[in-house]
């Protein structure tokens, strides 16, 4: 190799050398900023993926949603009080919608303005606190379908201050809590598992009556127990039955649109259940009528007979048509036989808030409560109270001796008007 190209290739190498080393740093810097990026770039995708996880998908997995447990009264079983009443709060038709958004109905134009939903839910914390009841019992649309956007909601807020006073409660379904988010099945599973609830979607299964109970029509038909005063010698047993009954909502009869009625299974368990009751040995001391406790019962839709009140002595007022089915299922007739019903409380027609006896049965309206259902200007909302008291024996408080009621006005004092009495045991 001659020395001129010796010469060359070592200022080549020596170029290239040189070359090489001068852009050494630069790529370490390229390199160190690549894997820097891609470590930002692991962290942002773990970072969405813990988002997705925690955020979107675990609420989506079935058994991961936090788990919550119904809160029950302290006071359960039902019983009466020491001082020996049992007072309960009747709640008819709601009609709850959307709260603060939802306008009030038949009201004075001086109160219209502001007038929502949150009157009903003041009106039932006014009553609550007034009466202090031992148990409070909804008869019916407790919401209005048409206007509640989410049912869940709806009852929620509905029921809100009863829930919040801790106070059992109970509660049938009237002609339109089903015409929102929910058909009556879920509606009924629903309040059954909301907290102090004490109602049922149908008579619990472990039930020793269950030979009662096999495909009865509707959802919310069930009996609760009210026990003795505590330390009475009746303390551990029932001596007033609460039965309620779902009466439907609407259906077609001929080809005609009608209400819903109590079916023939209904009345079947029902009658079972009070010739149960006739037979358990806790009732067979003078301290009841001869042979079973006394009974009320709660359902939301009134029965035909009723319109037979027009021209009867009541208590209240009868201002607008009896809105029934056009099919009568014998219901009065089952009561009368049974024997151990005393007074029945319904709601359904508003304006109508009297009591009235059928063949020795009360038949009691609530008179219309929410400020969503419809009513009557300058007539005000009410609620209606039931008071059941137990008579003193040489043994203490002994069985139910006199029912009686009377109702409250939403006005300024919670006026109370038409006490009544309802039922007196007599011993033959």
């Amino acid at each position: 190799m001659s020395r001129i190209r010796q010469s060359q290739l070592v200022k080549s190498f020596s170029s290239s050398s040189r070359s090489y080393l001068n852009k050494g740093p630069m790529n370490s810097s390229s390199s160190a900023a690549n894997w820097n990026h891609s470590f930002l770039y692991l962290i942002f995708i773990y970072a969405l993926l813990y988002f997705l996880h925690t955020q979107i998908v675990y609420r989506l997995l079935i058994g991961h949603a936090p788990v919550t447990i119904k809160k029950t009264s302290p006071n359960l079983p039902l019983r009466f009080r020491s001082d020996g009443t049992f007072k309960i709060l009747q709640v008819a038709d709601m009609h709850y919608g959307n709260g603060g958004l939802t306008r009030c109905r038949d009201v004075l134009d001086s109160q219209f303005a502001g007038c929502s939903d949150r009157n009903t839910s003041l009106f039932l914390k006014r009553m609550i606190e007034a009466e202090k009841p031992d148990f409070i019992a909804f008869t019916g649309d407790n919401i209005f379908g048409p206007s509640s956007t989410d049912a869940a909601e709806s009852m929620i807020r509905a029921f809100g201050p009863a829930i919040k006073s801790g106070i059992p409660w109970a509660a049938v379904l009237g002609n339109h809590d089903q015409e929102s988010t929910m058909n009556r099945a879920e509606l009924m599973s629903f309040i059954s598992l909301m907290d102090y609830s004490l109602s049922q979607v149908n008579p619990l299964a472990e039930d020793p009556l269950g030979e009662w109970m096999q495909d009865i029509d509707g959802f919310g038909n069930y009996n609760l127990r009210v026990y003795g005063a505590p330390g009475s010698y009746l303390a551990n047993s029932s001596i007033l039955n609460l039965f309620f009954l779902d009466s439907g909502d609407r259906e077609t009869v001929h080809g005609v649109r009608t209400y819903g009625w109590i079916k023939e299974s209904q009345l079947r368990w029902l009658r079972g259940v009070s010739q149960g009751h006739s037979r358990d040995p806790d009732h067979s001391d003078n301290a009841f009528s001869p042979d079973k406790p006394p009974a009320l019962a709660f359902f939301h839709i009134p029965i035909p007979e009723i319109r037979q009140l027009w021209n009867k002595d009541i208590v209240g007022k009868f201002q607008e048509a009896v809105a029934c089915s056009s099919v009568n299922p014998g219901v009065l007739h089952t009561l009368v036989s049974m024997g151990d019903v005393k007074a029945v409380f319904i709601g359904h027609d508003h304006t109508n808030d009297f009591c009235g006896n059928l063949d020795g049965v009360w038949f009691c309206y609530g008179g219309g409560f929410g400020y969503h259902g419809y009513g009557k200007r300058g007539w005000p909302r009410r609620a209606r109270v039931i008071l059941a008291e137990l008579g003193k024996g040489e043994k203490g408080w002994m069985g139910v001796e006199r029912i009686r009621t009377w109702k409250h006005l939403d006005d300024e004092k919670l006026s109370k008007i038409d006490e009544q009495f309802l039922w007196e045991y007599h011993p033959s």
